[in-house]
């Protein structure tokens, strides 16, 4: 990804997930390109695009290229007056680490969960699980073994048998 400053890291660590769930990729070369011509205004861009596409889903409409969507507000220097700060938490918006971190709280319960699970995490586009342990899954891998298989991985030293 191309170089980014602290505020720049945390508005994409923010918006992420919200971005990705509706399709973006944000390590496609003309959607970094974007971003490196976009000076100002990063959040506004990354806030109108979001409120676009959800309107787009409640009209029923299908979001043909979220990242032409996204390039588009960066170009433009779109703002908006409907983003809601309850919006990120929307179900849709939310990424696979994160149902999956709400979901481990409802399979194994609160306390168990935040005993296990040390961080859920992003590197390079993909979403790991950092257990307590010191091992680390990634979250598809996660769901596709279970919760059970899960909950032995993080609390024995025996590795998940790939099948």
């Amino acid at each position: 990804m191309w170089e980014l400053n602290l505020a720049e890291r945390e508005l994409i660590d923010i918006y992420r997930p919200a971005l990705m769930a509706l399709g973006v990729d944000l390590y496609l070369e003309e959607v970094q390109e974007a971003f490196e011509g976009c000076t100002s205004g990063l959040e506004d861009c990354f806030r109108s695009a979001i409120v676009y596409m959800l309107w787009l889903q409640s009209k029923g409409k299908e979001i043909v290229s979220p990242n032409a969507i996204l390039i588009e507000s960066m170009r433009n220097r779109w703002t908006t007056k409907y983003w809601k700060d309850d919006f990120i938490e929307l179900p849709q918006l939310q990424s696979l680490g994160q149902r999956w971190w709400r979901a481990a709280q409802e399979q194994w319960g609160y306390d168990v969960r935040n005993r296990l699970v040390s961080n859920v995490y992003f590197d390079n586009e993909r979403e790991y699980i950092k257990f307590s342990n010191g091992r680390t899954l990634r979250v598809d891998t996660a769901y596709r073994c279970g919760w059970n298989s899960t909950l032995e991985y993080a609390t024995t030293d025996n590795p998940i048998l790939r099948q």
